[in-house]
């Protein structure tokens, strides 16, 4: 299924990239600027994605199956809300690495993937996205 995502941060030697899906940029934006805490702890996580930095903590694979391999999950207050959202890993033809901020998923209750978390990965995972 193709979809459509938009610019949202691009990094300084253009190598890299933050794209948003265009149907669920409103809800992932609104939870973005909900408040200052949410601003920063996004900009933290993009700014090293950007720097082409590793960080589990806050960004890592949620590789569940071989349809998964480039679902990853941008972490917000572990051991709090736990919220996380879901983004889809691609290259554009001009060999850019994009991340696909794609779902928003609020409050997951366990550190394990339960069904409902395995389920949105594998929407994700199924994503193509038009750049």
């Amino acid at each position: 299924m193709k979809r459509k995502c938009q610019l949202l941060v691009p990094s300084d030697d253009g190598k890299r990239a933050i794209y948003i899906d265009s149907e669920n940029k409103e809800e992932i934006m609104n939870y973005i600027k909900q408040d200052k805490r949410h601003l920063k702890k996004f900009k933290f996580i993009t700014d090293i994605i950007l720097g082409g930095h590793r960080n589990t903590e806050v960004y890592d694979k949620e590789n569940i199956d071989d349809k998964t391999k480039d679902v990853t999950a941008m972490k917000f207050f572990k051991g709090q809300e736990n919220d996380r959202i879901y983004c889809k890993e691609i290259k554009s033809k001009e060999g850019t690495f994009i991340v696909v901020t794609a779902v928003l998923h609020e409050k997951k209750k366990t550190q394990k993937n339960k069904s409902k978390e395995n389920n949105i990965i594998r929407s994700v995972g199924g994503y193509e996205y038009e750049v």
